[in-house]
């Protein structure tokens, strides 16, 4: 399948924003923050707890204000302005990291909670313009590209940052060889968002009202007070919230669980990347497979998938056996969340897309909450991680059974009020 320009320049976003996902939030910054919170003299496991909290307010925070911003962009040409307005604010803080003395940690901690509230935001109406760039006989595909190139994009300036720290190539200080994996991060999110903002525009929308805030609370109270009509819907979000917290759980759970089968740091990282780099084609060929056999249907097989990696668990015990398990959720990781983001552009509102939207971003949030929780006290209780890991074929079972009352995307959607 051929993509449209307005197809390409939207995956490219994701070629572009993916990086921050790595380098900010996963890989670099963490450990800068360790460092200079340690050269302001706060003990590790206070600076830890802070890493923590900075992390729950910036995701509580745009999750909270998700639907509400998401109602006011559904208005013609607002989703594009907040787009830009969220973009700007993460790009912004992430370069602003490289302007903090290295002993300010709060200050540093601030900037990032701001850069990844605008992340977070961008990508509420990021995903909403999927239902913009392309139709539903096509929407599997394009989300599916945006997830394997996103995979992809990431792995560039990680890999080169690696390199640059690995060799000594570069005739530089640690700290500045990290300022530059900063604006690197910055830099490259902006360059492939230019494609977007010159070729993607709000198709489906509500038309101009002269009281747009005071509108979109009303319009948010009446999709509330009559959810009975979004069942469909609904029924998605629950079976969603279940799945993709056993599916979040595993990725973020993945290094402690790693370094409790003695596996090194170096050999995480690997692992890391070399998953990254599987679940560029997995994703694709998900996209593919769902052309012909439904999203759905997909997603249940990639539910599948965990439910194998969850038992396979139990019975692991070597590095090997950590490699195989990474490879798994390497082929399934992206498809589920690819088809999962454009299964529900098929059945939402497309001229709401970004209200319901800021549902979906609340329901993936807050579905980060039950999974860490479970495999935390079953390891506890049994003293044995893997169980801990296999509990999780809970959240995966109860999300593929909801999923299996959801109707197809054919059904008839509920009036857009």
């Amino acid at each position: 399948m051929k993509l449209t320009k307005q197809e390409k320049s939207w995956v490219f976003q994701d070629w572009g924003n993916s990086v921050y996902s790595i380098m900010i939030t996963t890989a670099i910054l963490p450990i800068y923050f360790k460092g200079v919170a340690s050269n302001a003299g706060i003990a590790d496991h206070v600076s830890t707890a802070y890493w923590g909290y900075a992390n729950s307010l910036g995701t509580l925070f745009i999750s909270l204000l998700a639907p509400i911003l998401g109602t006011i962009a559904d208005y013609q040409f607002f989703k594009k302005r907040f787009f830009s307005l969220f973009t700007w604010l993460g790009i912004a803080f992430t370069v602003a990291f490289v302007f903090v003395p290295n002993d300010q940690w709060m200050l540093l901690l601030l900037f990032y909670m701001l850069s990844l509230i605008g992340f977070s935001g961008a990508n509420i109406f990021y995903d909403a313009f999927l239902v913009d760039v392309t139709t539903n006989e096509r929407m599997d595909k394009v989300s599916s590209y945006g997830y394997a190139f996103g995979y992809l994009g990431s792995c560039i300036p990680f890999v080169a940052f690696i390199i640059c720290q690995a060799t000594g190539i570069l005739p530089v200080s640690q700290a500045t060889l990290l300022n530059g994996a900063f604006l690197l991060t910055a830099v490259w999110w902006a360059v492939f968002t230019i494609p977007l903002w010159r070729n993607v525009h709000q198709v489906y929308y509500i038309p101009h009202d002269k009281k747009p805030v005071r509108s979109s609370f009303i319009r948010l109270g009446s999709t509330l007070k009559n959810i009975k009509q979004y069942r469909n819907i609904v029924l998605f979000l629950v079976a969603y919230f279940f799945y993709i917290d056993g599916v979040d759980t595993i990725f973020r759970m993945a290094s402690a669980y790693g370094i409790d089968l003695g596996i090194s740091d170096t050999t995480l990282i690997i692992v890391l990347l070399v998953t990254q780099i599987v679940a560029f084609p997995f994703t694709i060929i998900y996209g593919q497979l769902a052309k012909r056999f439904g999203g759905k249907a997909l997603i249940l097989v990639a539910i599948s998938v965990y439910i194998i990696i969850c038992v396979y668990a139990i019975f692991m015990k070597t590095a090997t056996d950590f490699w195989i398990l990474a490879m798994l959720v390497g082929t399934s990781q992206g498809g589920i969340q690819a088809l999962s983001r454009s299964y529900y552009g098929k059945i939402i509102p497309k001229s709401r897309s970004n209200e319901f939207y800021g549902f979906y971003n609340i329901f993936g949030k807050f579905s980060a909450i039950m999974g860490p929780a479970l495999m935390g006290v079953i390891a506890q209780v049994t003293g044995h991680t893997q169980y801990g890991v296999a509990s999780l074929v809970v959240l995966f079972l109860i999300g593929g059974v909801l999923l299996l009352f959801v109707k197809n995307e054919k059904v008839k959607r509920p009036a857009q009020l």
